[in-house]
């Protein structure tokens, strides 16, 4: 016998005695829960950033965006972040196939902006100055700050999907405050200050 066995005896008679314990219960289907208008109040309440994605469609090299108020950062060793997009959006068949984006975060100057990206049926891309990277992927003019990243992964998640990427290059060089979206309505921050 060897001077760990009671440890080992032990830790397994802690094991069974956990495995003995029953389960958590578990959701029901039909128990209440938050209705989607009730669910986008909480949201409405919570101001946000405001982003628009870029990317260049795979099939057609054509530019794609839309309008993002979800992006989170997620890591920054190595640098990740995160957006959702409805699945019935116009841009997801591109970017589900698409490897690179854009993360354009708007300054406080570029309502019409976010509001185009968000506009369906139009083309988004007429009138609006952009640049494009070495792979295609259209970078807006004036953003605030741009993240150029690889997707890492796309979850589906209830009626969305929420897409993971890694940041490749990024540029913070201009100047002015965010774009922000509170209670469906643009706004912006007032001068700092210390709490």
């Amino acid at each position: 016998m060897t001077a760990d066995t009671p440890v080992r005896a032990q830790c397994a008679g802690t094991r069974g005695l956990a495995e003995a314990r029953p389960a958590a219960p578990v959701r029901a289907h039909d128990e209440p829960h938050l209705s989607p208008d009730q669910y986008k109040q909480v949201f409405r309440r919570h101001p946000a950033g405001v982003a628009v994605v870029t990317l260049a469609d795979p099939r057609t090299g054509l530019p794609v965006g839309f309008t993002a108020t979800s992006v989170i950062s997620v890591s920054a060793a190595p640098p990740v972040l995160a957006f959702s997009i409805a699945s019935t959006s116009s841009s997801w068949p591109a970017l589900a196939r698409a490897a690179t984006v854009v993360v354009n975060f708007l300054g406080d100057g570029q309502a019409d902006l976010s509001t185009r990206f968000a506009t369906h049926g139009i083309d988004r891309f007429a009138g609006t100055e952009h640049i494009r990277l070495a792979g295609g992927e259209p970078v807006l003019t004036g953003s605030r700050t741009w993240v150029h990243g690889r997707v890492l992964e796309r979850i589906a998640v209830g009626d969305s999907h929420l897409v993971t990427v890694q940041a490749i290059t990024s540029d913070t060089s201009a100047e002015g405050g965010p774009l922000v979206y509170h209670d469906r309505a643009y706004t912006q921050l007032a001068d700092h200050y210390e709490i």
